[in-house]
């Protein structure tokens, strides 16, 4: 937006008044300007109280919106103002366009939800600061000179929101443009209704969809304004934050306790309606939702039983993709476990707070008209791809695959063979169990500290007493096998390494057979993990331990003398890792200056070999 005085005097006129900007403009003859609203970026020297990837605080609103409409051809500026409109309004002649916007820094609103099926603009403010006056009525007249038979504002409840976009209305009725305007209030934090009115949330966003489908099948002003403010008084928002945000160059503004919440807050960094004390999603999301359907509420949204709606699930900014789901889960449950139908859900960043770590809830009752207008098609780039399915009623689960099973094998040979594996299974678990600290601690150096953790979970998931061990050729696919997707790391290493040793067991298992189940054991690991000997992995481990198991070939081979040696390999190799730089793993990423501790993974693959070694050696194998 141009930093021209007159444009300035016309935000400042929006907002105040003329009494006020003749006064300012007066005490400011010295040049600067006025209404203080386009302040000068603070000097390089000085730092900014919060770290943003800006080029200036004063410029990030217009470098913002011209940088998704560079990335957007569907899109275009509006020269000297902070508008973005369609980039095909001659192809609306006839129709009703549909503006909005606000205060910017509530990414990808409002830009976002431009497009055929959606808004026709949007005129964006400095960071959380309602759009000029002058450029809103700026982008009233530009729809109007292509051709289209009236405007609808949609405006979030906001004094000066409300303000600007009311005088812009008035201007461009005064010139004879057709407009109306819709105020969105649906905030459902409040018990008792404020004079002010529930503020406006991401359920505007639900607004601009039924407006935008409306418009687009070429519905009349009027019935639009009409029928919006009616879906407007069904729903509501409430939500929840971790922290606070920060305005580029400000400080954060609020400040919350390590185990507290904000419950309630708007959009612009306010602070909520009260803080709660930190507790599981599951327990969060069942507060919210109690909270904006409670008929004790003045702002609830009247969800019964039966009630059909569409859910949205909105990251204010800052929630992690991973928290976003576990939130969206425990909504779908909380609401249909109260017989509540939900007949959409959007999940994603509809509506933020820069970057507040937080998400809302929306409801909105719905019916089969209403879902329709939902459905309708849409170019707007931030509106998500959704199936038009019902989310209650829908399977959401298949049946596994089950696993072919061994054939049975009743042999006095098969049945010590099983007796003795479990004896080494029961030795290995115990021994991983026992060196989880031990491994974690390795692990802190070169990675996340979990690597005695995944073991130990592995070691309870591989136990016999779980009673599924078949055969002594397939318990080495199989036990660790089964756990591969839910423990992934080194048990799926070893899950890879023991599924290739099974085959050449599967023929014979005599001691030629055993070594050569070890090379294609190391084959395997090799091929998948990317890993070679010397790149400071528990390959380095089982490759040792696997040349000394060369010797079984041969004939007469001892196999506790060889078994031995080899595991004396493996310890050493495992020792010797503290010497290497890693070339494979999470540890290659880290210098190896603060590698100076041996490789948690080759430390645990040795001392499962010194595990299996002194089973046999105490069965007198």
């Amino acid at each position: 937006m141009p930093n021209s005085r007159n444009h300035c005097s016309l935000e400042f006129l929006g907002r105040y008044g003329l009494g006020v900007l003749v006064t300012a403009v007066w005490l400011g003859r010295t040049g600067g300007c006025p209404c203080q609203l386009h302040p000068e970026p603070p000097p390089a020297s000085l730092p900014q109280t919060s770290k943003k990837l800006v080029n200036s605080v004063a410029g990030c609103a217009d470098d913002a919106l011209a940088g998704l409409v560079a990335c957007n051809p569907s899109l275009q500026l509006l020269q000297g103002h902070r508008v973005a409109l369609r980039s095909d309004l001659d192809s609306l002649k006839g129709r009703v366009a549909l503006l909005s916007g606000g205060g910017s820094g509530h990414e990808p609103a409002h830009a976002g939800f431009i497009g055929k099926g959606m808004l026709t603009g949007v005129i964006a403010g400095a960071v959380f600061t309602s759009p000029a006056v002058g450029s809103i009525l700026a982008a009233i007249r530009a729809v109007a000179q292509a051709g289209t038979v009236g405007t609808l504002l949609i405006v979030k409840n906001y004094t000066g929101d409300r303000l600007n976009f009311g005088l812009a209305r008035e201007q461009a009725r005064a010139e004879g443009i057709p407009v109306e305007m819709v105020v969105v209030g649906d905030d459902s934090a409040f018990t008792v209704l404020k004079k002010a009115g529930r503020r406006g949330l991401c359920g505007t966003v639900l607004i601009h969809k039924v407006a935008g489908a409306l418009a687009e099948a070429g519905v009349g002003l009027e019935e639009i304004t009409d029928r919006v403010s009616v879906v407007a008084k069904a729903m509501g928002t409430l939500g929840v934050s971790l922290s606070s945000c920060s305005v580029p160059g400000s400080k954060p503004t609020f400040e919350l306790a390590a185990d507290e919440v904000e419950l309630g807050l708007g959009i612009h960094g306010e602070a909520g309606v009260r803080r709660i004390k930190m507790a599981p999603a599951d327990e969060i999301v069942a507060l919210m939702l109690d909270h904006m359907t409670s008929s004790s509420n003045a702002s609830h949204v009247p969800v019964q039983p039966g009630s059909s709606v569409v859910l949205m699930v909105n990251n204010l900014g800052g929630l992690s993709f991973l928290e976003l789901g576990i939130i969206a889960d425990a909504a779908v449950r909380s609401l249909e476990g109260r017989g509540v139908k939900i007949a959409r859900a959007l999940v994603g960043t509809f509506m933020s707070a820069l970057e507040m770590p937080g998400i809302s809830l929306t409801l909105l009752l719905v019916d089969e008209p209403l879902l329709k207008l939902i459905d309708a098609e849409t170019t707007a780039s931030a509106w998500p791809n959704m199936a038009k399915v019902w989310v209650t009623g829908r399977k959401r689960s298949r049946a596994a695959p089950t696993e072919p099973l061994a054939a049975p094998d009743s042999t006095a040979a098969a049945g010590a063979a099983s007796k003795q594996t479990v004896l080494v299974l029961e030795r290995v678990c115990t021994t991983l169990l026992g060196l989880e600290e031990h491994l974690n601690a390795l692990d802190r150096a070169a990675g996340d500290g979990d690597c005695g953790s995944t073991h130990s979970r592995a070691a309870r998931g591989w136990s016999p007493r779980g009673g599924r061990l078949t055969q002594s050729g397939s318990v080495l696919a199989k036990a660790p096998g089964q756990h591969r997707a839910q423990h992934p790391g080194p048990p799926q290493l070893y899950g890879l390494f023991l599924t290739a040793a099974a085959q050449p067991l599967k023929a014979k298992t005599d001691l030629p057979a055993w070594s050569a189940a070890m090379d294609a054991g190391l084959a395997a690991m090799q091929k998948y993990g990317k890993a070679a000997p010397g790149d400071r992995t528990m390959l380095d481990s089982l490759w040792a331990a696997g040349q000394e198991l060369q010797a079984w070939r041969s004939p007469g081979a001892n196999l506790l003398q060889i078994l031995t040696k080899a595991v004396k390999s493996a310890e050493a190799a495992a020792e010797a890792t503290k010497n290497m730089e890693a070339g494979a793993g999470r540890a290659s990423y880290i210098s190896s200056a603060r590698l100076d501790q041996p490789d948690p993974g080759a430390v645990a693959a040795a001392a499962i070999l010194r595990a299996i070694l002194e089973v046999l050696q105490s069965q007198g194998v």
